[in-house]
């Protein structure tokens, strides 16, 4: 999905496309267009569009025209190319989740306490069903999702600050977790349980739909932040092996468990994608941004470059990533 945007812009606009592939690595079926060669890969992970103007020199040799290039379009019309990547896997997510709340219903996500249990933690502060969070460790608690966002990057080894609406009355309460060792893994539990309304309706999905988006954008904007100011751990990450597993333990619980996680997922590319960094449409973005602001555009062999070295160091992160996730199999 996040290729075809780039690939559906590119084609409106102009663009030369050598090839719109679906998986890495070698070649198993192939299919050449009016002047785009359609190619299935062995390797079942990600995919991609390629474009005049990405490699100079192969244009060159192609004997592409300029105008059909990517430097040839304007700095909006590249910015459409770049940036419906990330664009489809927003607009693929939303019509998920849309289609999920029509079958199986949505909920209000209300940040309501549903249960506690009897001798943890939450308990024994004094929290009760019905409580409506308001904010934990100062942080302002808009949705049932904040709620497990806020304790699973809080620190385990202090106690966490929840102030909560309480019949009309603002009360605050310190909950520290109780450690939880089972085989190999070790979990934080606090004893709340969280079960919004259940919604029904056409126009009860759509305001499910939205909200749940925004919650989800908000998880990966705080997950990022602390991932660079080093509250979550590069340890923490998952990449396709980890992926892999979850979506096994995702097939038990049924189909609709899938689509959300396709849909969880579907805007975690597209965040990611957007970021202003090497080698991400967010820093090709970035690129166009500089352009439009200084009327000329940056040396484009400097930008292959510094995306290149993007490119490289983000191989590393991902053989890393996936080294602590084949870890975690065993």
């Amino acid at each position: 999905m996040h290729e075809f945007g780039h690939f559906t812009w590119a084609k409106l606009t102009g663009v030369y496309v050598y090839e719109f592939a679906i998986g890495m690595g070698p070649k198993l079926l192939s299919k050449k267009g009016k002047e785009t060669e359609y190619t299935l890969r062995a390797i079942p992970i990600g995919g991609f569009c390629s474009l005049a103007g990405e490699d100079v020199s192969d244009d060159d040799v192609k004997k592409i025209p300029k105008s059909k290039r990517l430097q040839g379009k304007s700095c909006f019309q590249r910015f459409l190319i770049m940036f419906f990547g990330a664009g489809n896997n927003f607009i693929s997510a939303i019509l998920i989740l849309f289609f999920m709340a029509l079958i199986w219903g949505g909920n209000t996500l209300e940040p309501t306490i549903s249960s506690v249990t009897k001798n943890y933690p939450a308990y024994e502060a004094g929290l009760r069903k019905g409580d409506y969070v308001k904010e934990i460790n100062g942080k302002k608690i808009s949705t049932s999702d904040d709620i497990s966002l806020y304790l699973v990057i809080a620190d385990p080894k202090k106690a966490s600050t929840f102030v909560v609406s309480r019949d009309g009355e603002e009360l605050t309460f310190k909950v520290k977790p109780k450690v939880v060792k089972e085989k190999k893994e070790t979990t934080y539990v606090y004893g709340i349980g969280m079960k919004p309304e259940e919604t029904k309706g056409f126009v009860e999905a759509i305001k499910y739909t939205f909200k749940k988006t925004g919650s989800i954008f908000k998880q990966m904007a705080v997950t990022v932040g602390y991932l660079f100011t080093g509250g979550i751990k590069l340890n923490q990450l998952s990449g396709p092996v980890g992926i892999y597993s979850i979506v096994g333990e995702q097939r038990k619980a049924g189909i609709d468990s899938i689509l959300y996680l396709v849909a969880f997922l579907s805007i975690n590319v597209g965040f990611i994608n957007l970021l202003p960094l090497p080698a991400f449409d967010g820093g090709h973005i970035l690129f166009i941004i500089i352009e439009a602001i200084k009327g000329s555009p940056v040396d484009p062999e400097l930008e292959a470059k510094i995306h290149t070295v993007g490119l490289i160091l983000l191989m590393i992160l991902m053989l890393f990533v996936t080294f602590n996730d084949i870890l975690r199999l065993f």
